[in-house]
């Protein structure tokens, strides 16, 4: 049953993530050791290259604690965008962490993704804010934690 989940969230993600462009809006700040540092943004600059390594923090709000949108996450990032990073793990709160980092190309189509808000199932999700971070080449892939034990 598990995997016909996995399947359908894999499935209905993949097709509706193709279809809807938006824009991108970068914070300027990022927070680095409880301290705010300022990280250069250049995503507005038509000469941004698309190869380079960028990382971004992204918060969303909603139906986030559910196993069907940590798994449409975990597909658009690793799958189908060769993203490396992390979901905070399932709480009682309607609020989720996500950090991507990867070719910069990428990392913008997935927060342009995940500003779509819509992944299905009657699901309300909204970005609330999207930090630009510094990578930290810790992860060798995507991790979602679903809470189960």
């Amino acid at each position: 049953m598990r995997r016909q989940a996995e399947s359908h969230a894999t499935s209905y993600c993949n097709a509706n993530s193709r279809h809807r462009h938006g824009h991108f809006n970068s914070a300027l700040h990022a927070e680095s050791d409880g301290k705010t540092a300022e990280v250069p943004s250049s995503s507005s600059s038509s000469s941004a290259d698309p190869a380079e390594v960028i990382a971004r923090r992204i918060i969303v709000t909603g139906d986030v604690q559910g196993g069907y949108y940590r798994a449409c996450v975990k597909n658009e990032a690793s799958r189908f965008r060769k993203l490396l990073g992390t979901m905070s793990p399932p709480d009682d709160s309607k609020r989720a962490e996500i950090y991507v980092e990867g070719k910069r190309k990428m990392v913008e189509s997935f927060v342009r993704w995940c500003k779509r808000g819509d992944v299905g199932l009657s699901q309300s999700i909204k970005v609330e804010s999207v930090l630009d971070e510094y990578p930290t080449g810790l992860y060798d892939g995507f991790y979602v934690d679903t809470g189960r034990k």
